[in-house]
């Protein structure tokens, strides 16, 4: 097989997910057929069957190949992180919009909120393979900054929630209201971001804002008895 046709079939995948993902954030996955997406391709449908059976399986493919890395990254990110836990968080956040957030993949999480209702497996699957993921993510990192002595004892899931929340929301900002001129914008997301998580790293501090130490127990005082009196 020549070199360019060998390069052509191993890059198939990749090309055929690219078509998927952006068909779709545009039509949506009820409206979107598999022709489309093999002709966006450069395929027949018959080749796109070849790897993906199914339009549902295509939409998990997808998804596994757009949202499921950056997880993957951030748990390696939590592993291996030495600093502050506030900065941890926010790191996260930006790992994950800058990877996610303003890049054509954050349309999965409006198709899904838009079309969820008729296509209960896929959310199922979105659920199992991102939403959880994610909040065990966070909920790891909220523990770690309590268990430092750097975050007050808080509701560690409503915390989990108070952080991923906005996520959503610049998402659904950009891809809405972005249509008519009235969304935030690439910088104003950014922004809105990094003042959200000032604000929540500053409710989640501890009062003292330091982190625990283990208190070294004091030395015990030896102590000797008095040698018994002799009988007389």
């Amino acid at each position: 097989m020549p070199q360019s046709r060998q390069r052509r079939k191993e890059a198939r995948p990749q090309e055929l997910l690219q078509a998927a993902l952006e068909l779709f954030v545009e039509k949506g996955f009820a409206a979107t057929r598999s022709e489309e997406v093999a002709h966006r391709a450069g395929v027949s449908k018959g080749t796109l069957y070849l790897y993906y059976p199914s339009k549902e399986e295509l939409f998990k493919a997808v998804v596994r190949h757009n949202l499921t890395p950056i997880l993957g990254v951030g748990g390696d990110l939590l592993d291996s992180f030495e600093g502050p836990t506030t900065e941890l968080l926010v790191k996260l956040v930006e790992r994950w919009w800058d990877d996610v957030g303003h890049t054509p993949a954050a349309g999965i999480f409006k198709l899904i909120l838009a079309e969820g209702h008729n296509f209960p497996d896929l959310v199922e699957f979105q659920v199992n393979e991102v939403v959880l993921p994610s909040r065990a993510l966070v909920r790891r990192a909220v523990q770690r900054g309590i268990a430092r002595g750097e975050f007050r004892d808080v509701d560690i899931e409503a915390v989990v929630h108070a952080l991923i929340a906005p996520l959503q929301y610049v998402v659904l900002d950009r891809l809405t209201l972005g249509m008519c001129a009235l969304d935030l914008g690439p910088d104003g997301s950014r922004t809105f971001l990094r003042t959200h998580m000032d604000l929540l790293m500053n409710g989640l501090r501890a009062a003292t804002g330091k982190a625990k130490t283990t208190k070294k127990a004091a030395p015990r005082k030896r102590t000797t008895r008095a040698a018994p009196k002799k009988e007389t």
